[in-house]
């Protein structure tokens, strides 16, 4: 069984906060003293990255299954809030396990991260790929050419890249191999089979700058889900509850109390 490192701080309902591709759970730090007033907070490393090992054979299923092991001992429902790729694995865990999840706030989070003839909300793969190959010829830069995208688009853009920047090497970077593995799993999942299936109650949150996950991804899943409200927050791209926190508290509060 992989060990997936976790910060817990807060008391009351467990709430696991999974992150995106390339950065670990320091990036939801900002987050963390708003949420443990109402939650029991885990923020997760995700395998491979900041404390976390990697899982062997790497898939995506595997994540998911390790993700619901390394929640087992929890006695009560969890609520799950998933940004980009952490979105995603919320969406599977949801699907394969759906007595286990009460509640998800998907943050930029797409059924389909590349473009195809039938979805053509997303980046091109050929666009994935470039990421791959420069990967191993310029690990960083890479890696802060994709945090500027993450960005791009919004009136607090430098001051959040330098904050995405700094949490990123908190921990040091993930390996190359760990990345690469990602990246690779990004290219071929598609969830628009499950969404459809998924009852769970969720929020799917979107930024109308985002050149990553685009905010017309995030209202296909709204519409799809049989249980989902959708809240858009203005101005801002890949990181809403970065850029604009106090937009995103609301949107997820409002939620939370509803429900």
């Amino acid at each position: 069984m992989t060990h997936l490192h976790s910060d817990v701080a807060g008391s009351g309902p467990p709430l696991v906060l999974l992150h995106g591709w390339a950065l670990h759970a320091g990036l939801f730090a900002p987050l963390i003293p708003e949420l443990a007033r109402r939650f029991r907070v885990y923020a997760v490393d995700l395998p491979g990255h900041g404390y976390s090992p990697p899982v062997a054979p790497n898939s995506f299923d595997a994540i998911v299954q390790a993700l619901d092991d390394a929640f087992a001992s929890v006695g009560e429902p969890l609520s799950v809030l998933g940004w980009s790729f952490g979105g995603m694995l919320a969406l599977r865990w949801a699907h394969a396990k759906p007595e286990r999840l009460t509640k998800l706030i998907l943050v930029a989070t797409t059924p389909r991260f590349v473009a195809s003839t039938d979805w053509p909300h997303a980046i091109a793969p050929q666009a994935l790929a470039r990421f791959a190959d420069e990967l191993t010829l310029a690990y960083r830069l890479t890696l802060q050419r994709v945090l500027t995208l993450q960005t791009r688009g919004t009136a607090e853009g430098n001051a959040l890249l330098k904050e995405l920047r700094a949490r990123l090497l908190e921990l040091g970077v993930p390996s190359k191999a760990a990345l690469q593995d990602a990246l690779a799993l990004l290219s071929t999942i598609d969830l628009r089979r499950d969404a459809a299936q998924i009852r769970t109650p969720a929020l799917v949150v979107a930024g109308d700058h985002d050149a990553l996950t685009p905010a017309a991804a995030g209202r296909w899943l709204a519409r799809t889900l049989p249980n989902a409200r959708y809240a858009n927050i203005a101005g801002a791209a890949h990181a809403p509850f970065l850029s604009h926190p106090t937009a995103f508290y609301d949107v997820a509060n409002s939620f939370f109390d509803d429900v």
